[in-house]
């Protein structure tokens, strides 16, 4: 495919790399706080990234306007995140700084992201921890007091702290604390149970939302001087993932469409410790947390279809597959070599539990070693919950995990501000093609997000409204009605097609073909028919969608069915930009490019870059556009777990 030069300006500061955000913060344009009243954001989204953003940019003095399609900003998906979030702290005395989360970061992303944003990242981290302290977060701590940290996937140290029960939910209810003083202020307004469905761009600029109220079906106008996606991933595109069943790639899918680049659409994660689905029409995977593999070891049988009780296989016909094959890290390797290692396994005809896909994490010897009231404490809650989900008691069997579809690093481009493509829109969190690569490392993503909204977004924002004029309060004009007269359209049309097969099945057989074909391992031959096939299941899905209802009044139905109509037409900017890397990174696995070793083998020469696709047109090919990635601190390397 022909692309054309590049244009993406990453507007990284010069100056040597510890310095960049600190000479940035000096420099930039500041906007006074009387000016600041005059200014109104929109906060589409209120999880980590969203609610914080939201509260932060409310507490310097704009006006925000949160959206969430949720009841309540306590129910975003962050709130599901169990394990922990990364900071540099050394407590330990381990080894642990500023640099060696960079480095370990960009390692564990196989090379594929920018030095500068993963180094402003890693500096930032202790400021959160200090932050969430200082809102009352109960993070673990140790017999002195001093806050507790455990390592995780991708890194040898102590990194990750985190709180009893999920840490999620203990971080967001803090963004939540912080967003309810803003909304009792008067500084946001909160739009509880409102869908974004289309981004209104006018002269160029993004000026304001279309969204729909889901408990009315009313179409609503919104206008502000700049607006905010906070709306997580897409690896709901799977059908069966470790999200919420109405985690979407709405938002972001409308933003390209109206000029937002979209960044590396291809690379997903695939987390190695998920319950294995249990049956046919499951329509969620439970993610169990990556913690557990601190002290539980990972093993199959010796031999292949060995049907034996995890208690008669003696020790020495059990194959503890990591720690043979990567020493060094063991059951600590990465999400994507873990993973890919328990698919192998697997496919060899070792793997355990009825369907044979699932490998045992077992915490008999950790239990041995440490005893059982220590284990409670470290795990207690995971190990009931595991218990209340399976009725298999991980005090007496070994869990049985499979890995599923969970992060996406893709998302809309963005440049070292946060800014997309389009001047006055900006995506952080998930929402953004993320600071992690092709693979992020545990417990990075509550760290992001929580970057992006308490620390980034409030400082780079301002640059771009220092030179703003304070928008009017009127979305007469004729983008706000093209805006809202496609929207109104798309869902008449959803409505009256009158089929007779449900929204799941359509959502359930698009998901079948991008595990298939884009999910774990990728090949060229499955990526083209997967091409091929996508178009003919989106023409079916018009042609015999059930939407029963209408779209003036609640509708549940109606929503589905407009996200997975964005996630059929997603599924091709997807699988394209898989196609078009010819180089395995990271959780990108072509089969066409492993080491002799089964290992991801990368082509710097041709792929050292972030790939971004732009909307042509209905029906059209999308441009592909690429920014180079410039490595002048680190030197490229194969990645080496063993």
């Amino acid at each position: 495919m022909a692309e054309t030069p590049c244009a993406l300006d990453a507007r990284i500061p010069g100056g040597p790399l510890a310095d960049k955000w600190q000479r940035y913060q000096a420099d930039v344009k500041l906007v006074s706080p009387a000016n600041k009243r005059k200014y109104r954001v929109i906060v589409v989204g209120s999880g980590l990234a969203g609610a914080s953003a939201a509260a932060s940019l409310a507490e310097l003095g704009y006006q925000v306007d949160c959206f969430t399609f949720h009841d309540s900003p306590r129910r975003a998906h962050s709130v599901a995140a169990q394990g922990g979030i990364n900071a540099a702290k050394n407590y330990r005395n381990d080894g642990d700084s500023v640099e060696r989360l960079f480095r370990d970061t960009v390692k564990g992303g196989d090379y594929r992201s920018r030095e500068a944003n993963v180094y402003r990242l890693a500096e930032i981290s202790n400021q959160i921890i200090d932050h969430c302290v200082a809102q009352g977060i109960p993070f673990a701590r140790d017999y002195g007091g001093y806050l507790d940290n455990r390592s995780f996937g991708g890194a040898q140290v102590s990194r990750t702290f985190y709180a009893r029960g999920q840490t999620g939910q203990q971080l967001l209810l803090g963004a939540y604390g912080a967003l309810s003083r803003q909304i009792h202020a008067g500084q946001v307004r909160m739009h509880t149970r409102t869908e974004m469905l289309d981004l209104v761009v006018e002269n160029g600029r993004a000026q304001g939302i279309i969204t729909r109220r889901l408990t009315d079906g009313r179409i609503e106008r919104h206008r502000a001087d700049a607006v905010v996606l906070a709306t997580g991933g897409y690896s709901n595109i799977f059908y069966l993932s470790t999200n919420a069943i109405a985690c979407n790639v709405t938002a972001t899918y409308r933003a390209y469409r109206r000029g937002a680049c979209f960044a590396n659409p291809g690379f997903t994660q695939i987390h190695p410790t998920c319950i294995p689905a249990a049956e046919d029409h499951q329509s969620k995977l439970t993610l169990m947390s990556e913690s557990l593999r601190n002290d539980g070891r990972i093993w199959v049988p010796t031999a292949a279809h060995d049907d034996r009780p995890a208690s008669a296989i003696p020790d020495e016909e059990r194959d503890y597959y990591l720690e043979r094959m990567y020493p060094a890290y063991g059951n600590l390797s990465p999400r994507d070599i873990s993973s890919r290692a328990a698919k192998a396994v697997c496919d060899e005809g070792r793997g355990v539990g009825p369907t044979g896909h699932g490998v045992y994490l077992d915490f008999a010897e950790a239990t041995s070693r440490l005893g059982e009231k220590v284990m409670r404490d470290r795990y207690g809650n995971l190990f009931a919950m595991y218990e209340r989900i399976t009725g298999e008691d991980p005090w007496k069997v070994p869990m049985r995990i499979y890995p599923a579809a969970h992060y996406t690093m893709g998302g809309l481009w963005v440049d070292y501000e946060l800014t997309t493509t389009v001047p006055g829109l900006y995506a952080i969190g998930e929402a953004n093609f993320s600071d992690h690569g092709a693979n992020r490392l545990g417990a990075s993503a509550l760290m992001q997000g929580l970057a992006d909204g308490y620390f980034i977004l409030p400082i780079t924002i301002g640059r771009y409204l220092a030179g703003a004029t304070p928008a009017p309060s009127d979305t007469r004009g004729e983008a706000f009605e093209e805006a809202e007269s496609s929207i109104r359209e798309r869902l008449e049309r959803l409505v009256a097609t009158g089929g007779r097969t449900p929204v799941e099945t359509f959502h359930r057989r698009l998901g079948e073909l991008m595990w298939d074909h884009c999910g774990m391992s990728r090949e060229h031959s499955g990526l083209e028919k997967a091409l091929e096939e996508i178009p003919a299941l989106r023409e079916e899905f018009w042609d015999n969608i059930c939407v029963c209802g209408g779209s003036e009044e609640f509708n549940v139905v109606l929503e589905k069915a407009g996200r997975v109509a964005d996630y059929l037409e997603f599924a091709e900017v997807m699988v394209r930009d898989a196609l078009e890397r010819e180089e395995s990174c990271g959780a990108h696995f072509r089969v066409e490019h492993q080491t002799e070793g089964g290992e991801a083998k990368r082509d710097d020469r041709n792929f050292a870059h972030v790939a971004t696709w732009m909307f042509q047109g209905e029906g059209k090919v999308p441009q592909r556009r690429t920014e180079p990635l410039a490595f002048e601190h680190l030197e490229l390397a194969e990645r080496d777990y063993r």
